[in-house]
């Protein structure tokens, strides 16, 4: 078990790091105010803390780096300590305090400044259908073969899709399609509508005519199952050019790929009842191996949830972050 002052060093250390991207000696630890100890002391401390995995030494010198273990540490600190009465960031205020504001401009705006603010990128996630429930199901006949699919849920959102109709299908098919599933479908889950309509229909007319019209029923299947696909805004993608872990080349594009592509949603935890942070090997992603992901939930006033997160190196400015992410989640209730 670490003392009150090995947390102390060990917390210096990680914010040395973090500045200056240089392994930490004792000599810089000694400038510190609140390290008003000897030098012998404060190296038996380090070793210490090394021996017990929450310091590593580099070969290049002989100060320390934090491992994952340490940082895990200094952020379950930084948590445990936090007041966060005492935030005050008045340039999230005037965002969330401008009159008729929507959300997606809230959570667009706010994190394009928590990009420029931290220089690392960030992902704002919402659910826009995946929680709802089929209140309506309407279809709009387009030139060429195409339709327009239109959902719409308990929590007013109208999701719409466009589609290419089967070839053989007339318009009266499709209408007739509709109607049955607005009906079989009304108060289902958005995210159980697949489900639903292969094991749930007990009625067999019902059941025969989605058997017989199968092509059809796949395409507005799919059509719903993207309509309750995450709805996500990426800002600063490119930031993560600009810090020194990332000058391998073939590590950038890794990660710009799994950026580009939707692959790592799959580690952004919108449905998490707290604050979620995953260092360097806690993430599933090989790309995001020495990577650190903060992923904070927010909720507003009409219910809608989604999360935002910050992605960056390991050596990342955590207790910025932290308090940054929490702050605009708490703000996030104030959007109708």
């Amino acid at each position: 078990m670490l003392s009150e002052r090995q947390k102390l060093v060990l917390i210096a250390i990680v914010e040395e790091y973090v500045k200056t991207n240089e392994p930490v000696g004792s000599l810089a630890l000694s400038k510190r105010l609140e390290l008003n100890f000897s030098s012998a002391t404060l190296r038996n401390d380090m070793a210490q803390l090394e021996e017990m995995g929450y310091l590593e030494k580099t070969h290049t010198s002989s100060g320390r780096i934090p491992s994952e273990k340490g940082y895990r540490l200094y952020v379950e600190e930084i948590i445990m300590r936090k007041d966060s009465k005492n935030n005050k960031f008045p340039m999230i205020d005037e965002i969330f305090e401008r009159p008729n504001i929507t959300r997606e401009e809230a959570i667009t705006e706010s994190m394009e400044l928590v990009t420029e603010l931290t220089n690392y990128a960030t992902i704002a996630l919402g659910k826009t259908a995946y929680n709802s429930r089929v209140k309506k199901l309407e279809f709009v006949s387009l030139k060429e073969n195409y339709a327009v699919i239109l959902m719409i849920t308990d929590q007013g959102h109208v999701e719409s899709k466009r589609i290419m109709v089967p070839a053989g299908i007339s318009i009266r098919e499709i209408e007739k399609t509709i109607s049955i599933l607005d009906e079989v479908l009304h108060d289902c889950l958005v995210s159980d509508i697949k489900n639903h309509l292969m094991d749930d229909i007990t009625n067999e007319e019902i059941r025969d005519f989605i058997n017989y019209h199968n092509e059809l029923v796949d395409a507005f299947v799919n059509a719903f199952s993207e309509m309750a696909m995450d709805k996500y805004h990426v800002s600063g993608k490119y930031n993560i050019l600009s810090q020194p872990e990332f000058q391998n080349v073939n590590k950038v594009r890794e990660f710009l790929n799994a950026l580009e592509g939707r692959d790592i949603l799959r580690i952004v935890k919108s449905d998490s009842m707290g604050i979620n942070i995953k260092i360097g090997q806690e993430n599933e992603m090989k790309v995001m191996k020495d990577c650190a992901v903060i992923t904070v939930p927010y909720e507003t006033n009409s219910g809608s949830v989604g999360a935002i997160t910050v992605f960056g190196p390991t050596r990342m400015e955590y207790n910025k972050v932290i308090p940054l992410l929490e702050y605009i989640a708490k703000n996030m209730k104030k959007i109708v």
